[in-house]
């Protein structure tokens, strides 16, 4: 049966090939590949600090087990080794045919210091005296002074020295820290009469300047390195009596993490490489770069050139939804308000949050936060409504991996305004998107729900897609409270009305839910599934799938990342089909729909199909039961099924192929999306927007 599964690791690495593309494409705007190429890099960086890391544990720890798919952890470091290899390779390329469009643009990175003119040499000089060098720190390494702790996925340069007054050839050894306070990217003074702006990558500067650190030896070779160190974070919440702190005590540790993955330039001196291979050892892990090392600075150095706007996307223009009404509250007492961001601004969240914080009547406020920005409007929302007297729960998930330092600030923020802060319930993250407003009305009190399939961040709520759900239904209202409790305290729901709840029930419920269309099947009538999910990896949920396929089903699954399930087998799968889309949104939303006979049901939620998400977290899934929006998500997963400008197909070898317009119409979901008011399809929404507006301004 390895056969019928795709290795999870192996798809992911699909999936960043298909980031990739999109650096590569050239109907891709110009600064918009240079964002992809950055997150191409990050990408590869938490992958091996995270998956790698862990199958090198179980490969020290003599697992030699085969998962679903027949890896063993070594053989599978292998594979994933050597398409990162190639991965990077292409990547280089892709990187080299940017820098050469962006010269054409006028903006010029000079990649060898000599090509400055004599006037810009003198220049940069100066900057590093003045600037760069004050910050250097030169540390030697021989008998009295240790191999200095290198800093995870930090730029360093290794030195090689010999000792002017020695006649031997005994070679030395030192690291300088290129800062990351200062840009990857240094303008460089324009050349006379010329019109392009030319930028000089810091490290060529300080490797051209660097034997001014070192008196009395010369400088052999200078080369820039980079490792990458085991990021996980693991420790035994049942033994812990303060999560906070021991969290804090865990992240000082990633500091030490185990090196895993080392990036020199290709050309990097034998001595030096001999040295990092021995105090930094990777086993075959090493990574020979013809380029640049990193190209994650190019995100930041894309978002300066302010001045660029015809490089860029178009800029978003919002529909506008409610963010204008003046009472919330009245609206959903009459119906539900969907939302899909980021067509539709996020500021809906925030004004619903804001008001609620505002009004009088509203009793107590409770919410779920996962990752959260820098600065969040939403976090100063509740902060302000404790400051008011409200009564405000938030459960913070200092899990969430990479964010764990931000919402730990977040968490000592909000408790000190007043908030009741919890963590959630030990071995479990909380995944699921939600808030509850409580409010005093005439008819008694009353809860309004918003359930999301994204997270409350202000930032990320313009790149990625995601659905948002506004409601007054009473059961909704009851599950949320009853969660809340499980959340808080020692309540153990077991009758919910509206949600369903993983790790309990959420994988019961999926597999329900296609064995319902499998008896439609099987009973000759027509039977559809349309699921989009970021990724998919749970054994019996692709089990089910396969079952439903050969009863008859039709399936089409939009899975963005990982993808464990192969279709278009003969006998198993041929039923089924898997698009995957990466386009300028992240696509994060997910969505299930059933035609049940006829009398179509949809659910949002915030789980996607992965084994951690049905077993190890807190998520949500719920019904859509306004009509008209539940069409509306209906036709959204109809535009991305049918996408063939940006959706690749996932054959039955493994492999990704894209599609390509025939000779019928183009379809392309973003653009759709951004193009088309959700009102013209939700035309009953429309009228009822419309008056609500009119009614309540």
């Amino acid at each position: 049966m390895s056969d019928a599964y795709i290795n999870r690791d192996v798809s992911w690495l699909h999936f960043n090939d298909r980031v990739l593309e999109e650096a590569a494409d050239e109907t891709t705007p110009l600064l918009e590949r240079g964002k992809f190429l950055a997150i191409f890099s990050s990408n590869y960086d938490e992958f091996m600090g995270i998956r790698v890391a862990a199958l090198v544990d179980h490969i020290r720890a003599g697992c030699d087990g085969t998962d679903l798919a027949g890896y063993t952890p070594r053989a599978l470091v292998q594979t994933i080794v050597a398409r990162m290899r190639a991965g990077v390779e292409a990547q280089m390329g892709v990187y080299r045919q940017f820098v050469h469009d962006l010269a054409n643009e006028g903006h010029v990175i000079v990649p060898q210091y000599d090509a400055l003119s004599a006037g810009q040499q003198r220049s940069m000089k100066a900057v590093f005296a003045h600037m760069i060098a004050p910050i250097l720190t030169p540390m030697a390494v021989d008998a009295s002074r240790p191999f200095p702790l290198v800093h995870n996925v930090r730029l360093y340069v290794t030195v090689v020295l010999r000792h002017e007054h020695n006649a031997d050839d005994k070679l030395y050894f030192a690291l300088v820290h290129v800062p990351h306070i200062l840009p990857r990217l240094l303008r460089v003074p324009k050349r006379k009469h010329a019109s392009v702006t030319e930028y000089v990558p810091i490290e060529v500067v300080i490797k051209k300047h660097i034997h001014t650190l070192f008196a009395s030896y010369t400088v052999v070779a200078a080369h820039v390195f980079r490792l990458t160190r085991n990021a996980d974070v693991s420790f035994d919440e049942e033994r812990t009596d303060d999560l906070i702190r021991t969290m804090e005590q865990q992240l000082h540790l990633r500091k030490w993490g185990a090196p895993l993955r080392l990036e020199v330039e290709r050309t990097i001196h034998p001595h030096a490489l001999a040295v990092l291979q021995q105090e930094c050892p990777v086993d075959d892990r090493v990574f020979m770069i013809d380029g640049m090392i990193d190209l994650t600075f190019l995100r930041a150095f894309v978002d300066g050139l302010t001045q660029c706007g015809h490089l860029r996307y178009p800029k978003l223009v919002f529909f506008p939804m409610l963010e204008t009404v003046h009472n919330f509250f009245a609206v959903l007492r009459s119906r539900d308000v969907l939302v899909h961001h980021p067509f539709e601004s996020f500021d809906i969240v925030r004004s619903f949050l804001q008001q609620a914080a505002q009004d009088p009547d509203v009793l107590a406020i409770k919410m779920t936060l996962y990752r959260v920005s820098e600065q969040s409007s939403i976090v100063e929302a509740l902060v302000h409504a404790a400051e008011l007297g409200k009564q405000v729960t938030v459960v913070v998930e200092l899990k969430a991996r990479f964010d764990e330092e931000r919402n730990i600030a977040w968490a000592r923020r909000l408790e000190k305004a007043g908030c009741h802060v919890v963590y959630g319930l030990i071995g479990l993250k909380t995944h699921a998107k939600l808030l509850l407003i409580v409010r005093k009305e005439h008819e008694g009190v009353r809860r309004y729900v918003h359930i999301g399939t994204g997270n409350y961040n202000d930032a990320t709520a313009n790149a990625y897609t995601d659905i948002g759900l506004f409601t007054a239904r009473l059961a909704y209202g009851e599950d949320a409270s009853m969660l809340f409790h499980e959340m808080t305290g020692y309540a153990t729901p077991r009758n919910w009305q509206a949600f369903v709840v993983a790790p309990d029930h959420l994988r019961d419920a999926i597999i329900d839910v296609i064995r319902a269309e499998m008896q439609h099947a099987q009973e000759g009538k027509r039977a559809r599934i349309i699921a989009k999910v970021n990724g998919l990896s749970h054994k019996d949920i692709i089990d089910a799938l396969y079952a439903a396929s050969q009863a008859g089903v039709d399936i089409d699954l939009i899975v963005r990342g990982v993808c464990c399930l192969r279709p278009g087998v003969r006998g198993l799968s041929e039923r089924i089909r898997v698009v995957s889309i990466v386009d300028r949104f992240l696509e994060h939303s997910r969505v299930i729909y059933a035609h049940n006979d006829g009398n179509p049901k949809v659910w949002i939620s915030s789980a996607d199909w992965l084994t951690r998400n049905v077993t190890r977290r807190i998520e949500v899934m719920v019904p859509i039961e306004e009509e008209s929006a539940a069409q509306s998500l209906i036709h959204v997963l109809e535009l991305y099924v049918k996408d063939n400008v940006k959706a690749r197909v996932l054959l039955p070898s493994g492999a990704y192929v894209r599609c390509t317009p025939d000779q019928g119409e183009v379809v392309h979901a973003q653009r759709a999306l951004m193009d088309v008011p959700r009102w013209k399809v939700q035309h009953k929404n429309a009228h009822f927007y419309a008056d609500a507006r009119k009614e309540l301004r």
